[in-house]
């Protein structure tokens, strides 16, 4: 939508240059002024790792300090899309509350006025270019600093300079403007020009993404009379409407809460906007009433119009601040959350806990299908599913090696799905069992508490190996992206051979690559494995940053395999079947392992 959106526009301003010198000139303004405010953005931003969220979580506890928060919050920064999503991020963590979140929204609906009342009171009335360029000499010395918090300083210096540039060059284009188009023919009298302009203000604040880019444009424009005060008057009840369309579509990503948020949002600035619409002749009145007792001329609509924008959010509090609560449980009931689809467990039976042996039959089993749902997740983490086991080993690694599987699974959410579930449930069940019965009864239980526990631990390490696979996957390094190819290869290899083995075992017989095989060859592979990426570096075919990267994921490689193999050593070899107790009775301990790896390798 973005992409179509882009490719419409830019033919549209590139003919309104080529026709208008002078509309040139605004949208640069425009332009200059958005990223002033991206600027301010990036600037907090640099402050939000500590000292924001804390001051969040002490000053949100009651509706007015949420109030207070948000209209300071957004008063500084003035960006009150940053404000919506530090807002956002904090209510998807669960360190916010809905009714907080929306009495920051009040707050910070009523902190953006400030920035109306400065491009009226002082935008329009003083060359503030001249102030804009010590602000960006400045700004820019620290953005080049390279403490982080000072970088922050510099944007935010550097995003107030823009802003005030921003502002000059529209003033500027829109004085040219006056000399030789009259916007003001444009005029429309009555509910037509009201609903007619109230849609404008909401559609450029949709394709600028920012209101305070429309209220720029309606103030700087009414101040040189190229638009009627009632046009104007619309146009920032658009404005205050198509703004909550940028929290929508951000919401998209965002948890239930985060869209409850954007509905709360839309819901009150809608409204309001609404009831404004309807009483436009009395808010006029209002209006006209303030600026007179504050001393604004009646000839001066810029300063007026800053009025009208902060009477419209106060009259949107003032109806709807009363009554958070009630807006949260008509939220809730209108979004309702959706439950994920959360494997259950299949094998728990409470019934089972009659016998010691039907207690660790059960545990036995459903640990097998947290293994199945583990063995899922890594194999999708390379972009495999586990029917891919049965294909020959040349079209493993050519699977592997498409471009397409550099696509990111989302390893947290299938944790959730997948093993958050049943982990906790086999842990309650032990628990719930208890060790009251003979003590190899309760060995068992706790092998099989270590499997799972091997088995969460094998995915822990897949999440810290994904990040680097990915990222070497479409690296210009073909070298590099070989060896993160072999790691995936190597993993999902060891997955095939203990499914080959578990099927041997499961068929009662003697598995033709013994558990002693597979132990030995997670050793010998990580040393040809770190033998391997010693002689990249040697012979500068990667960095020796690369490489590190490479030998740490080796080592999260080594600890997948181990994990796995430990628990399905206990899930499978641990069985009645004649061919376990055999490959039980045959399987060597460490040290013989250990003296056959150092064998091999000296030969």
């Amino acid at each position: 939508m973005h992409k179509a959106l882009l490719l419409i526009v830019i033919p549209l301003l590139s003919y309104g240059f080529w026709l208008s010198a002078e509309f040139k000139g605004i949208a640069a303004g425009v332009s200059i002024f958005l990223f002033g405010m991206l600027s301010l953005e990036q600037g907090f931003k640099a402050f939000t790792g500590g000292v924001l969220e804390r001051i969040l979580q002490k000053t949100t506890d009651t509706s007015w300090k949420s109030f207070g928060f948000g209209f300071l919050s957004a008063t500084l920064m003035q960006s009150s899309g940053l404000v919506s999503v530090i807002t956002v991020s904090f209510l998807s963590a669960g360190l916010l509350d809905l009714v907080a979140g929306i009495g920051i929204i009040f707050g910070s609906n009523l902190g953006t006025t400030t920035g109306a009342w400065l491009i009226a009171g002082l935008g329009l009335k003083v060359n503030i270019a001249t102030y804009a360029m010590p602000l960006l000499v400045f700004g820019v010395l620290c953005v080049f600093q390279s403490g982080k918090q000072l970088k922050g300083v510099g944007y935010i210096l550097t995003g107030l300079g823009f802003l005030l540039l921003g502002i000059h060059y529209m003033k500027e284009s829109f004085e040219h403007v006056e000399s030789t188009i009259n916007l003001s023919e444009f005029a429309m009298p009555g509910v037509k020009g009201l609903l007619t302009y109230t849609a404008v203000g909401i559609i450029a604040t949709i394709i600028m993404q920012s209101s305070h880019a429309t209220m720029l444009l309606t103030i700087t424009a009414v101040s040189v009379h190229q638009i009627t005060y009632n046009n104007a008057l619309a146009l920032v009840i658009g404005a205050n409407i198509g703004t909550t369309v940028t929290a929508i579509i951000a919401a998209f990503g965002a948890n239930i809460q985060g869209k409850r948020l954007a509905g709360a949002h839309l819901l009150i600035n809608l409204c309001t906007g609404i009831f404004v619409l309807l009483f436009i002749k009395q808010f006029g009145i209002a209006v006209d009433i303030i600026s007179a007792s504050l001393g604004i001329a009646a000839s001066d609509n810029a300063m007026k119009l800053a009025t009208f924008h902060s009477l419209f959010n106060l009259a949107g509090i003032m109806i709807f601040f009363p009554f958070i609560n009630q807006q949260v449980a008509l939220l809730e009931k209108l979004l309702i959350e959706k439950r994920p689809v959360i494997f259950q467990p299949k094998y728990l039976d409470i019934s089972a806990m009659d016998f010691p042996e039907t207690v660790v039959e059960s545990v036995r089993l459903e640990s097998i299908h947290l293994y199945e749902n583990a063995i899922h997740i890594i194999l999708r983490t390379f972009g495999l599913r586990k029917h891919d086991l049965q294909k020959n080993d040349d079209a493993l690694k050519q699977l592997i090696g498409q471009d397409n599987n550099s696509v990111e699974y989302n390893i947290d959410a299938g944790y959730e799905k997948r093993i958050k579930g049943l982990y906790s449930a086999i842990i309650a069940f032990i628990s719930q069992a208890g060790f009251t019965w003979a003590m190899s009864q309760s060995s068992k239980l706790s092998w099989l508490r270590e499997a799972n526990k091997h088995l969460v631990e094998a995915i822990k390490d897949t999440k810290h190996l994904q990040k680097n696979w990915i990222r070497f996957r479409v690296s210009r390094n073909q070298a590099a992206t070989d060896e993160y190819n072999k790691i995936a290869y190597q993993i999902v290899l060891h997955i095939r051979q203990i499914e080959d083995f578990r099927h041997d075992i499961e068929d009662n017989e003697l598995p033709l690559l013994s558990l002693d095989a597979l132990k030995a060859s997670i050793r010998n592979d990580d040393m040809q494995m770190n033998r391997a990426i010693e002689t990249l570096i040697r012979e500068r075919k990667i960095t020796p940053e690369t490489g590190s990267s490479l030998i740490n994921d080796s080592s999260y490689m080594r600890s997948i395999k181990k994990n796995l193999l430990k628990a399905a050593e206990t899930l499978f070899l641990h069985s009645d079947t004649g061919a376990a107790k055999a490959e039980q009775q045959l399987t060597l301990n460490e040290t013989e392992i250990n003296d056959v790896v150092h064998t091999v390798d000296t030969q």
